[in-house]
């Protein structure tokens, strides 16, 4: 039966959240250099090598849903039905991403990560990330046939996209402008696989 273990994730799931909750409480009331690790675990009620079962860094509690984020654009190109065009898809998961990240509350967030370097470092190394994992899901995709620098190179588009739509004083309507030059790239990278579909508006 799979409900034990079903069980068992939740309760990972919500010891996670709740240093996850702790964490950026703590950082936004008190500033993120003067917040260690001790503290964190003192305020979720948790043992400090529990938290380090759970996020791997100090800069991890701040991007705790970093692992999540990274697999729904891999998952955003797997599990696409057959044949629906690339970009599309991946600018639906963008404007998704956007969306939850200029959500009402997200402004202190980015302000304390602009303002720490550690952070910056952190979050460059996983936009990165992101986009090799996003890189290996379209190169693994038989029915594109990219070559894999067009596969790195437009994931790392993907990936810039969300950063700087984010930044943007709207949005989504960024989204919109840079996947219309992102569209025009992958014609061009991969001609085969584009005339397959048409990009969504």
């Amino acid at each position: 039966m799979t409900v034990p273990t079903g069980r068992r994730e939740r309760k990972k799931a919500a010891t996670r959240q709740k240093i996850a909750d702790a964490a950026l409480r703590l950082f936004l009331e008190h500033g993120y250099d003067a917040v260690g690790i001790r503290d964190v675990a003192a305020e979720a009620d948790v043992a400090v090598t529990t938290l380090f079962s759970h996020f791997a860094s100090k800069e991890a509690l701040v991007f705790e849903q970093d692992a999540d984020f990274e697999q729904r654009l891999a998952r955003a190109v797997s599990d696409r039905a057959t044949h629906e065009p690339l970009v599309p898809v991946l600018r639906r998961e963008v404007e998704a991403l956007v969306r939850h990240c200029t959500a009402d509350g997200a402004a202190p967030i980015w302000r304390m990560i602009e303002s720490s370097p550690a952070l910056r470092e952190y979050e460059e190394s996983m936009r990165l990330r992101h986009a090799e994992s996003l890189a290996a899901a379209i190169a693994a995709d038989p029915e594109l046939s990219a070559a894999p620098t067009a596969c790195r190179a437009i994931a790392r588009f993907v990936i810039d996209a969300y950063s700087l739509a984010r930044e943007a004083a709207d949005p989504q309507a960024a989204v919109g402008e840079i996947f219309q030059m992102i569209e025009a790239a992958w014609a061009v990278a991969c001609p085969s696989a584009h005339s397959t579909g048409a990009a969504g508006a």
